[in-house]
């Protein structure tokens, strides 16, 4: 999955859902090329109803396929202020760290290395949902909401999102973490306004 360079990401519509499940589509042809899936305990979930999304903890795994083994694992605990997301690999080695900013107009995150060193940003914009993943000042990925259309988006709260890796150098590592700004910027930002 971390061959490609064009992600859509369509969050699935359900009615009162405690959890948020994300289909990851080949841009090209739509055919479905992995999943991603919140998963948390029972408890969060009630919590969830009293104290809000926003402030529970999540972990989101996105695998190839609904059940199958890890790819890339996303973990938030409790925000209050700023939310920290762990990205780790399948085998769990830590590839990163998005710290969201502190003040910021259109949102984004500080990339972080595994040794806590900045090494990047995503970087939103006043307008939209679009994002700019940089590394060293140069853009190497983008993350722009697509327009459902006026019945979906008045009517629900699911989200479609395009993550591109524009550097065709990237490493597998560099992608994972790019995709999984994808899922981080719905899980941080929009959660909020849901």
């Amino acid at each position: 999955m971390l061959d490609r360079r064009t992600f859509v990401i369509k969050e699935r519509v359900a009615f009162m859902k405690l959890s948020d499940t994300y289909d990851i589509l080949d841009a090209e042809s739509g055919a479905t090329i992995g999943i991603a899936q919140e998963r948390i305990s029972g408890l969060v979930k009630t919590l969830r109803l009293l104290l809000g999304k926003r402030l529970m903890p999540t972990t989101v795994v996105i695998a190839e396929r609904e059940g199958g083994a890890p790819v890339i694992t996303l973990s938030r605990g409790p925000t209050f202020i700023r939310a920290l997301v762990k990205v780790t690999d399948g085998a769990g080695k830590q590839l990163g760290v998005l710290r969201s900013k502190f003040f910021s107009f259109g949102g984004g995150f500080f990339v972080l290395n595994a040794s806590g060193e900045t090494v990047g940003e995503v970087k939103g914009n006043l307008v939209g949902w679009n994002f700019q993943f940089l590394t060293g000042g140069r853009k190497v990925g983008t993350i722009a909401k697509k327009w459902a259309g006026i019945g979906k988006e008045l009517f629900t709260n699911a989200d479609t999102y395009v993550v591109a890796v524009e550097d065709p150098k990237a490493t597998a590592s560099l992608t994972a973490l790019i995709l999984a700004s994808g899922i981080a910027i719905d899980t941080v930002f929009k959660e909020q306004q849901k």
